[in-house]
């Protein structure tokens, strides 16, 4: 068989030429891209894939990179979508408090479209009508001052039990791991607000779902199968509850969340219906759980690791209560230092990377043009490191909130914990009582060691992206009674 034989030199010069100028006009089209649109800089995206090779690993670390490469206002691709992400405090100002309205979108992601949830989703709906009565409902019936003062001695019995739990392993030297205990907690408070029940005596689940296989159900809620595990359990308890209003002549009522919608429902289907209320409460339920274990494991992690800063928390928080005390809601406002404390977790471990919005329309922000249909990424943890910012940015340094007017309540737009604007977590009100008590319940009583052989400095703070920004490696820690 004869070799094949090359090709001849005079057919490689219109081949060069044809690839050369295909490099060019992909060049010249991406230079053309950013220059006649005016849109922010960036790196020059590859065909297809965008720029995906720049941003592979924690998304929230390689924008920051690229931010201080590019400018706190940058331009990026992935796939087919425009990301324009925010790195600057001012910025993020103008885009989401003075054009709340242009950037008040979200892209549908294939994972919230199963079971059709974005079309009932307090989270995926766009910002009207349907959208504001949901924000309206959270508002004044469950997240309200009002009932949330009413509904604080269940959030005291929680976080009591929460201590029985710490002292019992306490007592037998046993390591406690923090953020499923947390989690635990959370996920009672968040059933017994919404069904007056504890979960683990929930009829309608309790041989077939543990606490951990809930915290398994909203770490993968992208899964079809999971998502449509936990709505099936949200709707038997509501076909249970319903089945007890109508056929019950001895029927209490409950003052919990349920017991409202279904009141709801009951005045007016066409407006509220039974679907509603299953997948408002699935979005309440998931996300309320969830962040706020994180958070107290992030704090307590810091705090494990900062030994004088939980000695100095510790010893704040003894002298305003006492040593036989138990922490109240209403001592809160009195611990400046826990509040710090808790500001700079935040701030340094923000349980969600960014603040996320998509465009409605074409709108000039600092000069450039953001179009349509670009996903807006608000880098809420690379703001929270900004050596521009904050000094020091990379230490644990509650110090710096001290006699601060620095809050989470989305008007300081270094600090946007929890969002900002239209879109600002409805459960902030909650998640914030919640949080405080939870760890300043967890220092009052016990002193806090990290498990043999583990120095504070050597403690693992490595991160992993899901849902949240979490420990890759669960904060296990030792809890020991102290005079």
């Amino acid at each position: 068989m004869d070799a094949p034989s090359t090709l001849p030199f005079w057919l490689l010069i219109p081949l060069f030429s044809v690839f050369w100028y295909c490099i060019h006009s992909l060049l010249v089209s991406n230079s053309n891209d950013h220059e006649s649109k005016k849109l922010p800089p960036g790196p020059y995206p590859l065909p297809v894939i965008g720029n995906w090779l720049q941003i592979s690993g924690l998304l929230h670390r390689s924008v920051t990179k690229l931010s201080q490469t590019y400018g706190p206002l940058i331009s990026i691709k992935v796939g087919s979508n425009r990301m324009i992400v925010v790195s600057s405090p001012e910025i993020a100002k103008e885009m989401l408090q003075k054009h709340d309205l242009e950037f008040s979108g979200r892209r549908l992601q294939d994972a919230v479209t199963v079971l059709d949830h974005h079309k009932l989703s307090l989270l995926w709906l766009p910002p009207q009508s349907q959208w504001r009565n949901l924000r309206k409902l959270c508002k004044e019936h469950i997240f309200s001052s009002e009932r949330l003062n009413a509904s604080r001695g269940l959030r005291q019995e929680k976080v009591q039990r929460l201590c029985n739990y710490v002292h019992e392993h306490c007592l037998k030297g046993q390591a406690i791991n923090i953020g499923e205990a947390a989690f635990s907690t959370s996920l009672d408070l968040m059933w017994n607000t919404f069904f007056s029940v504890d979960f683990a005596k929930s009829h309608s689940i309790s041989d077939s779902t543990s606490s951990e296989e809930m915290k398994e159900l909203g770490l993968r809620r992208r899964a079809k199968v999971h998502y449509g595990k936990l709505l099936d359990i949200i709707d038997g308890i509501i076909r249970q509850r319903s089945q007890e209003r109508d056929t019950s002549i001895t029927y209490l009522r409950k003052n919990d969340f349920l017991e409202t919608l279904l009141d709801l429902n009951q005045q007016n289907e066409s407006v509220w219906s039974c679907e509603d209320t299953k997948h408002l409460i699935l979005d309440l339920l998931i996300g309320g759980t969830e962040t706020s274990s994180v958070s107290v494991e992030w704090i307590m992690a810091e705090l494990l690791r900062n030994p004088e800063k939980k000695s100095k928390a510790r010893d704040e928080i003894r002298k305003v209560i006492g040593q036989n005390e138990l922490v109240q809601e209403s001592d809160i406002s009195n611990l400046p230092y826990l509040q710090s404390v808790i500001k700079e977790t935040f701030r340094l471990r923000p349980t969600v990377p960014f603040t996320i919005r998509q465009a409605q329309s074409d709108t000039k922000i600092n000069g450039y043009l953001v179009p349509k249909n670009a996903d807006i990424l608000v880098n809420v943890w690379g703001i929270g490191r900004d050596p521009s910012l904050w000094s020091d940015p990379t230490s644990f340094v509650p110090e710096r909130f001290m006699d601060s007017e620095i809050d989470m309540k989305g008007q300081h737009f270094e600090l946007l914990a929890f969002g900002t604007g239209r879109r600002i977590c409805p459960g902030l009100p909650l998640a914030d009582r919640m949080v405080h008590l939870m760890v300043a319940s967890l220092l009052h009583k016990f002193e806090w060691k990290l498990e043999e052989g583990i120095k504070p400095e050597e403690l693992d703070m490595t991160e992993e992206l899901g849902g949240t920004i979490h420990k890759a490696v669960p904060l296990k820690a030792i809890a020991l009674l102290e005079p």
